[in-house]
């Protein structure tokens, strides 16, 4: 089930605002810069969209 808690998530993984903040710190504590973190967050947040948005369309929409 996708409520709205996940829909919130879905898209949070984009940005350092969205994220942990145990995540933050710990690339903070490695010098590893956010701008890297958004980057693979980019890949991410596309990936789980794209997969979402063609679970919703064969569930509401090739099957009815």
């Amino acid at each position: 089930m996708v409520g709205p808690d996940h829909r919130r998530r879905l898209g949070s993984n984009a940005t350092a605002i969205g994220a942990n903040v145990v995540v933050l710190g710990i690339a903070e504590h490695k010098r590893q810069p956010i701008r890297q973190f958004t980057k693979y967050g980019l890949v991410v947040t596309t990936a789980t969209v794209t997969i979402s948005a063609a679970y919703v369309w064969l569930h509401y929409f090739a099957h009815a």
